[in-house]
């Protein structure tokens, strides 16, 4: 398994074929990344209106909801500079994946654990994905800008398993996460691979 993999907990790498499929279909591939960046923002939008009394995760995610949007807007603007508009959002797999394996009817606790994690793992799989465009693509100017986009990435994760600590247990935490992780793995291993999405 990579150490890169490790680093960010994930049990199962991306398959190395999703590079290169990704490379001949940028158009989509960019659009997706745009929408993936907007539903970024309002998820965290999302959780400062349901949990207004939490101080910290307030003070920690209301940048980053600037962050996201910020970052949907740098991908539109390299779309329209390369002549690629922006196309319909599709259904997110991954996601939705992800969302059944959240906790049913649990306490308002095991509620928000889910949450932060959820949102956890989607950072580190992007930025998972986001590192193999740095390092895959032949466009020099791409590989770059992904670079950054990891970066950002791999600390909105952090973020997210910090503020889990936060607030829940720290081995209730560990130990759920560890779920997370057991799951994500069976799922992408399913997964079709495909260079028109993100995830």
């Amino acid at each position: 398994m990579s150490s890169k993999v490790s680093i960010l907990g994930l049990k199962l790498p991306s398959d190395p074929r999703w590079v290169d499929l990704a490379a001949i279909s940028l158009e989509e591939v960019l659009t997706d990344h745009a929408f993936c960046e907007q539903k970024a923002a309002t998820s965290c939008i999302s959780l400062i209106q349901r949990y207004p009394d939490r101080s910290k995760l307030v003070e920690e995610l209301a940048p980053i909801v600037t962050e996201e949007w910020g970052h949907f807007r740098q991908v539109l603007a390299e779309m329209k500079k390369r002549g690629f508009t922006l196309g319909k959002q599709r259904k997110d797999e991954y996601v939705n994946e992800l969302i059944s394996f959240q906790v049913k009817g649990g306490s308002p606790a095991d509620v928000l654990l889910d949450r932060l994690l959820i949102f956890a793992l989607i950072e580190a799989r992007s930025c998972e994905r986001f590192r193999l465009l740095s390092e895959g693509l032949d466009d020099a100017y791409l590989r770059e800008f992904y670079r950054k986009f990891m970066i950002s990435e791999a600390g909105h994760y952090r973020l997210f398993i910090d503020l889990a600590n936060e607030y829940l247990p720290e081995e209730k935490v560990k130990e759920r996460w560890a779920e997370w992780l057991e799951f994500e793995a069976g799922m992408i291993a399913t997964l079709k691979v495909r260079g028109d999405r993100m995830h």
